[in-house]
């Protein structure tokens, strides 16, 4: 499948999550909803949650998809580059990402935005997908605005 042939993003997706986080400022709960839906509302994804980080290691969060590991150390991985850089990490194939980790060997790109409270890492959100290349610069934007209000609308 080729780039070309990813759906994008819906364009209510922000308005949807804004009502859906408005409910509560629960963390868990806010982090359930938003994984929810994104991983029903965008197009070839196979897993979409939280990572946050307790003790210095990125603990499992809610999430959709398959099983998934459990306790990621900030530097590894995707999730713990991105944790440990402070920065989005845009993967177009997780098999040429030195020291990847391997929860479900299905997924070849992957997106991991840090979601920050007060100037911190307070984890990280982890999306997969089973196409190479699935995320896009614009990807990247919306999904850093799906964090920006989960953060926002949530007791962190």
């Amino acid at each position: 499948m080729t780039l070309s042939n990813i759906t994008p993003f819906p364009s209510d997706l922000l308005p949807q999550l804004r009502a859906l986080l408005s409910v509560t400022r629960d963390p868990v709960a806010n982090m359930a909803n938003t994984a929810a839906l994104l991983y029903h509302a965008l197009p070839q994804l196979n897993w979409a949650g939280f990572y946050v980080l307790k003790n210095d290691t990125l603990v499992l969060g809610p999430f959709q998809g398959k099983p998934a590991c459990v306790l990621i150390a900030p530097g590894k991985g995707v999730c713990g580059t991105a944790a440990a850089t402070r920065q989005t990490q845009r993967v177009p194939d997780v098999h040429a990402f030195a020291g990847h980790i391997a929860c479900d060997s299905a997924s070849n790109s992957e997106i991991v935005v840090p979601v920050l409270h007060q100037g911190a890492v307070w984890g990280v959100l982890d999306v997969d997908s089973p196409v190479l290349n699935r995320f896009t610069e614009e990807d990247r934007q919306l999904l850093e605005q799906v964090v920006q209000i989960f953060a926002e609308q949530s007791d962190l």
